[in-house]
C-alpha cells in the first residue's frame, strides 16, 4: 500500500472542497488530478525537497512524490542559504519546490492538458518505500533525518482514524509548519475521515482566532506555545467559540497554568493531548475529553495529575518503562519510555535503532500510573546530575510555572567543580530571585532549588515549541552563570 490510497479514497467520496490555502478551495478530486500531473515530472528526480509554508502545493507534492515512488523531504523555510545548500547536498539531484514559486507551480500544473486514464503514471504501491524524510527538531543533539514508510503512515492514519466519519461542516485549521511531522499526518488523518483543512500560512493568535470564527472551524491543533498565546490573546467575546468541537495540543510539554485557563475559556470545546515522536509518525498516546473533564473536575491529586500526562496508547501501541539496565520498572517509578507498534519506524538514514523485539527508545524519561496513564518528566538528555543525585528539570518547572510572576521557565544544568553542576533556572517574567528560590525550596527539597535565577525576555524554541536547552547551556556557560 501507498499514501496514495488516502487521497483517492477521499476523492471518491464526494465532492467537498478538502483544503483551504492561499484565497483558495480544492476538492479532494482537485488535489489528485494536480498530483498526477506533477508525478509525470517527479520520476525524473531522487526526492522532492519542499521548502515551503502551508500552501495548497504541499498536498500536491506530498501525494505526486508518492505516486512517482520518490521521498519526499519537506525542510523548515526559514534556514539560511548555507543550511538550505547543505541538505541540497545531502539529496543530490533533488527537485527543490522553493517558497518563492509555489503560486506560479500550482498555476503551471493547472494549465497543463488534463490526462487521459491511459496517461497516468505508475503509481507505485509498494508499502515498504520511503514515503517521507523528516529531519527531527534537534533540541538536544543535531537534527536527524527519521525515515517513515509507507507503511508506518498508513498504519497511524488507518488504526486511530474512521473512513468519511466527519460531518459535512466539520474543518480543522492547521497552523504546525508543514516540516514537522503534525503537519504530515493532520493533512493525511483529515482527508481521511473528510474534515476539511484550512492552512495557515503563519501563526499569529489574534489571526487564529478570527480564522477560527470565520471558517466555523470545528477542530484544532496547535502547539503549548500557540495555546498560551491564543489564551492569553482570548476576549471574552471569543470565548466559548460556538463551532470549536475540538483542540487538540502537543508536540512539546504544556505548562499546567495554560491547560487550565484554557480549559476554562472554552467549556463546550473537547481537548486532546497528544503524544508522538517523528520517528513513530505522530501521535502514540492521547489524553482524551473525558479524561480532561474528570481530571479538572476531580479533588483527588493522583487523577487531578492526570491533566499532567499524555494519556493512555493508541490502538496497536505498547509502551514499557525500562531502567538504565534495561529491566522493566515498578509502576509509577521514572524510567526510560521504550514503544512498540506497525507505525514505529524507528529509523535515520536507512539504519534502523529499534531493538531485537521491535522497541524503539524514545530517550523521553517517564513512568505509568495505576491506570496505565504515561506520564513525560522530559529528555533523558535532560536530566542534571548534581551531587550524585539525578534530577529531571520537568519537575522544578511545574514548580515555577505556578509562580504568579513567571510566564516560562527553563531548568538547566552548568558545570560546577564542587557539586559536578549546579541548577540555573531560566526565567520570563518577574519576581525576586530568593523568593523565586524558597517558592521552590518549600514545595521540593533544598538540592532541588535553582542555584541561580536568570531573567530573559523569551526562551529559545523551534516554531513547534520545543525547548532549545543546548542553546541555552552554551549561553549561559559562556557567560558564567
Amino acid at each position: 500500500m501507498n499514501i496514495t490510497m488516502i487521497l483517492e479514497m477521499a476523492a471518491s467520496a464526494d465532492d467537498r472542497a478538502v483544503v483551504t490555502a492561499n484565497g483558495r478551495s480544492s476538492t479532494a478530486g482537485q488535489i489528485l488530478d494536480l498530483a498526477r500531473r506533477a508525478a509525470t515530472g517527479f520520476t525524473e528526480y531522487p526526492a522532492i525537497l519542499y521548502s515551503g509554508i502551508n500552501h495548497l502545493a504541499y498536498p500536491v507534492a506530498l501525494f505526486g512524490a508518492a505516486m512517482a515512488g520518490v521521498p519526499f523531504v519537506p525542510l523548515n523555510y526559514r534556514l539560511g542559504d548555507a543550511q538550505l545548500a547543505a541538505l541540497k547536498d545531502r539529496h543530490p539531484g533533488a527537485l527543490v519546490l522553493d517558497q518563492k514559486e509555489l503560486d506560479s507551480w500550482i498555476d503551471s500544473l493547472s494549465d497543463s492538458v488534463p490526462m487521459d486514464d491511459a496517461d497516468r503514471p505508475p503509481a507505485h504501491y509498494d508499502g515498504d518505500a520511503v514515503a517521507v524524510i523528516i529531519y527531527t527538531s534537534g533540541t538536544t543533539a543535531a537534527p536527524k533525518a527519521a525515515i517513515l514508510r509507507h507503511r508506518h503512515l498508513l498504519a497511524y492514519v488507518l488504526n486511530t482514524i474512521e473512513f468519511s466519519s466527519a460531518s459535512p461542516e466539520d474543518a480543522t485549521v492547521v497552523a504546525v509548519p508543514p516540516y514537522h511531522i503534525a503537519g504530515l499526518t493532520n493533512l493525511m488523518s483529515n482527508l481521511y475521515s473528510g474534515r476539511r483543512v484550512v492552512y495557515l500560512d503563519a501563526f499569529e493568535p489574534r489571526a487564529w482566532i478570527e480564522t477560527v470564527r470565520r471558517e466555523k472551524v470545528t477542530h484544532a491543533m496547535v502547539v503549548p506555545t500557540m495555546l498560551a498565546r491564543i489564551v492569553d490573546a482570548t476576549t471574552e467575546e471569543d470565548a466559548g467559540q460556538p463551532f470549536l468541537k475540538s483542540l487538540a495540543y502537543g508536540g512539546a510539554r504544556t505548562p499546567r497554568p495554560v491547560l487550565e485557563r484554557a480549559l476554562a475559556l472554552f467549556p463546550d470545546t473537547n481537548f486532546v493531548n497528544a503524544y508522538g515522536l517523528t520517528e513513530t509518525a505522530s501521535s502514540i498516546a492521547v489524553l482524551g475529553p473525558e479524561d480532561h473533564r474528570t481530571a479538572f473536575a476531580s479533588s483527588d491529586p493522583a487523577v487531578r495529575d492526570r491533566l499532567g500526562s499524555v494519556g493512555q496508547p493508541l490502538p496497536g501501541i505498547e509502551i514499557a518503562i525500562r531502567g538504565e539496565d534495561g529491566t522493566p520498572t515498578p509502576q509509577g517509578e521514572t524510567g526510560l519510555v521504550f514503544v512498540r507498534g506497525e507505525q514505529i519506524s524507528g529509523e535515520y538514514g536507512g539504519k534502523s535503532v529499534l531493538d531485537d523485539e521491535g522497541w524503539f527508545a524514545t530517550r523521553d524519561l517517564g513512568h505509568l500510573d495505576a491506570g496505565g496513564f504515561l506520564f513525560i518528566e522530559g529528555r533523558s538528555d535532560d536530566t542534571i546530575i548534581r551531587g550524585g543525585e539525578n534530577i529531571a528539570p520537568a519537575e522544578i518547572e511545574d514548580v515555577l510555572h505556578d509562580h504568579p510572576g513567571i510566564i516560562e521557565a527553563a531548568v538547566i544544568g552548568v558545570p560546577d567543580p564542587e557539586w559536578g553542576q549546579r541548577l540555573v533556572a531560566v526565567v520570563v517574567g518577574a519576581g525576586d530571585p530568593d523568593e523565586i528560590k524558597q517558592f521552590v525550596r518549600d514545595r521540593l527539597r533544598s538540592s532541588k532549588t535553582p542555584d541561580v535565577i536568570v531573567f530573559q525576555n523569551e526562551l529559545p524554541r523551534t516554531e513547534t515549541g520545543k525547548l532549545l536547552r543546548r542553546n541555552l547551556v552554551a549561553e549561559l556557560e559562556n557567560n558564567n552563570a
